[in-house]
Parts: C-alpha cells; structure tokens; sequence
C-alpha cells in the first residue's frame, strides 16, 4: 500500500485546477504548470483538496500512485511558493556574474569564462560577490536540473576544496603528499 499516494493535497484559494483529457493544469500566483496524468491513476478533485486513486494492485500502478501524487504536490507548492537551490563557487577567482536576465558568466578556473544560458520561467541571483548561486523557477524538476548541470562544470575537487557545491554539501578533503619523505 502506497502511504504517499493516500495522502490527500490540500488546496489554497490562489489555485485553480483544471483536469481534462488526462492532462492537468495548475495555475496559481507564479504561474501556470502542466502534467501529463497516467490512465492507471484517477484523481478525486473538490475545491479545498486532491485524492490521487489507482485502478489497480500491480506493482506498476502502485508506483505510479505514490509518484503522480507527490508530482502534483510539488506542482502545488511551485505555483504558490517556488523552489529555490543554492550554489557555492568556492576558490580564488571563482565568481558567478548575471550578464542579462536569462545569461550567466561562470569564472571557473578554465581559460576562459563559461557563458551559460538559463531556460524560461527559471532565474537567477548572485550573493556574497558572485560567490553564492541562486537558482530559482516554478518547476522543481527544472531548478534541480540547472543546478545539477552548473555544479557538473566544475564539481568540487578533493584536495582544496575549489569548485561548485550545493550550499551546505560537505566534501572530504584528502590530505595530499606530505612534506619530508624518508631521506633522499
């Protein structure tokens, strides 16, 4: 028995939701998002809350219960709140700069800056002199996407410590060679 996929979402005044054709559309203050529903899974819509329901047993259906409700919570809170990952470019030199409203310029170490270009509906901040990243969208699939492929860049090395971390990732540091060896 899927414990998420029974739980009921709560619904806001803000949220309008339409259902049709299997496609389900959710508008709120940020935005409008859309998903695709699977013919396994009903939904049981009133105005204060959503039941996701399944036709079946099998295993399938089953994991597809709790993935399609917690699909639709996240489209929930997207529309009411956002989603927000944060990023630290750590090292000398490393800085992150907004060149317009959907362009950044990465500084990473390599010859050259890293021009990287943000899709729609997602934006971006710099904090702390360029140092700290943040990405924010409706779409939480989409923000964790971007973040992942702008730490990909240049993930954090093991000896110092130098790249780009999620905010708050802890990285190991190794110890390296040690000074003074056993004579000549």
């Amino acid at each position: 028995m899927s414990r998420i996929g029974n739980k009921e979402i709560l619904l806001n005044k803000d949220i309008n939701i339409d259902f049709n054709k299997g496609i389900l559309k959710i508008k709120g203050p940020r935005g409008e998002l859309n998903r695709m529903i699977p013919n396994d899974v009903q939904l049981d819509i009133t105005d204060e809350k959503i039941l996701v329901k399944r036709s079946s047993d099998l295993n399938k259906v089953k994991a597809l219960h709790g993935l399609t409700r917690s699909l639709i919570n996240n489209m929930i809170i997207g529309v009411t709140d956002g989603f927000e990952k944060a990023l630290e470019i750590k090292g000398t030199g490393y800085k992150c700069d907004i060149k317009s409203k959907n362009e950044l310029i990465l500084n990473l170490g390599y010859s050259n800056p890293i021009n990287f270009v943000l899709p729609d509906g997602i934006e971006a901040e710099t904090e702390n002199k360029g140092t700290l990243l943040k990405i924010k969208g409706i779409n939480k699939e989409i923000v964790g996407e971007i973040a992942a492929r702008i730490r990909k860049l240049r993930k954090p090395e093991r000896y110092k410590g130098k790249g780009v971390r999620y905010q708050g990732e802890y990285v190991k540091l190794k110890a390296g060679k040690s000074a003074g060896g056993k004579g000549e």
